[in-house]
């Protein structure tokens, strides 16, 4: 099996490769900037036995995203995952304070990349065109349905158009053998929350949640893991939600 991770140099997604590693899939790495940081996890997946290859590219410009399916399949053969994880945050805010670049950039990378993604996915993997198949897992958010009040409303919204496109892709999709399904995941110790001002922000919150602390990247990427597989063989349409019962 051959799954591509977009956003997969650090965090849920390093997460998700080492373990897609660790079942003997071969991984394509995309990463936008952090080089080294995609260098490490394609050399761990390498060391657990498979094979993998890094890809530089911004997800939400459509050149990079079929520049990085064309390099995934000429250097590691047909792709039967994907993984719709790259994903940004911007700082802590009301939305009356929001700039309109801020929006933009929120929205180009979570939805349209998510759209360009997954349409490349469709493109290759479904049978109608001469594909055998798949899985494509989207990377939502439990603040989709909790709206991130004075803080990240704009990443809320994205990732509610996330589990919209994910409800009537898998709609469309089925007949044509690819599964879509969408992991939410709360209060997770990754990198992200520095990225918006927060470095904090899964000590503080973490606490509150039922069960009394933040996930780890690979809680979040068992779930995943499990939706790329054989085993949820009959699971499309669903959300998974890994958020300690936020």
């Amino acid at each position: 099996m051959h799954i591509i991770v977009t956003g997969g140099s650090r965090g849920i997604g390093a997460a998700i490769a080492l373990g897609a590693a660790a079942r003997g899939w071969d991984v394509t790495v995309n990463y936008v900037s952090n080089r080294a940081s995609a260098d490490a996890v394609a050399d761990a997946v390498r060391a657990a036995g498979a094979r993998a290859i890094v890809n530089q590219g911004d997800m939400a410009e459509e050149a990079d995203v079929i520049r990085m399916f064309d390099e995934a399949e000429a250097a590691l053969g047909p792709v039967s995952g994907v993984v719709v994880n790259a994903g940004i945050v911007g700082p802590s805010s009301k939305v009356a304070d929001m700039s309109v670049e801020r929006m933009r950039r929120i929205f180009d990378v979570n939805v349209l990349g998510a759209f360009l993604t997954v349409r490349e996915a469709a493109r290759r993997m479904s049978t109608s065109r001469g594909g055998a198949g798949g899985s494509i897992v989207n990377m939502s958010s439990v603040s989709s349905r909790l709206g991130s009040p004075n803080t990240y409303v704009d990443y809320a919204a994205s990732k509610g158009a996330v589990d919209v496109m994910t409800n009537g892709l898998s709609k469309e999709l089925g007949p044509e053998g690819v599964r879509v399904n969408a992991v939410r995941p709360g209060v997770i110790e990754t990198e992200i929350h520095a990225s918006g001002g927060e470095p904090d922000r899964a000590a503080q919150i973490g606490p509150l949640t039922p069960m009394g602390r933040p996930g780890s990247p690979k809680e979040v990427a068992d779930a995943v893991l499990w939706l790329l597989s054989d085993e949820a063989s009959y699971v499309t349409g669903a959300y998974i939600d890994v958020a300690g019962g936020r």
